[in-house]
């Protein structure tokens, strides 16, 4: 293995581990310190900034469909304990991944959605009230978020496999 190779193989490692991380505590930040400029400028200049809180609604759409991809990947989502608990122990791994078969199947078919959706919505030409953006932008944290997802699950099914 080359040294280029090496690196990139650390890069993907990184981009595996700390992605959604990274991308949540960056989303957050913004989306703080945008709310706090806007609470500055109105309540001490009496004026705002007029695209500001559309941008904080659109980056907390990104929060939350980055949130549920990192969700998958610390396996946080919600679960019904008791049914696992009944399961024999020998039958427990292949019933969690006939949920994970269940639960992909439902993220793709949410991701295929979203996907056609934002691309009418780009192709509509229509543009956000305040930024006068593409609302394509805002839409497409939908397909970003579950495709992510998609991929953190089929993730724990490999993992679960082995």
């Amino acid at each position: 293995m080359t040294n280029f190779e090496a690196m990139i193989l650390k890069t993907l490692k990184w981009i595996d581990k700390y992605f959604e991380e990274v991308t949540l505590v960056a989303l957050l930040a913004v989306t703080v310190t945008l709310t706090f400029i806007q609470v500055i400028m109105r309540y001490i200049f009496h004026n705002s900034l007029s695209w500001s809180e559309e941008l904080a609604r659109y980056l907390f759409l990104y929060l939350i469909w980055i949130g549920a991809a990192y969700a998958v990947k610390r396996e946080s989502h919600l679960r019904i304990q008791i049914i696992l608990s009944k399961i024999p122990s020998k039958h427990l791994n292949k019933f969690e991944v006939f949920i994970y078969l269940i639960w992909l199947g439902f993220t793709m078919f949410l991701f295929l959605s979203s996907l056609k959706m934002t691309i009418n919505i780009f192709s509509s030409g229509q543009l956000s009230p305040a930024m006068r953006i593409p609302m394509g932008y805002a839409y497409v944290s939908i397909p970003l978020g579950t495709g992510l997802m998609c991929f953190r699950i089929i993730q724990k099914m490999l993992k679960r496999e082995k």
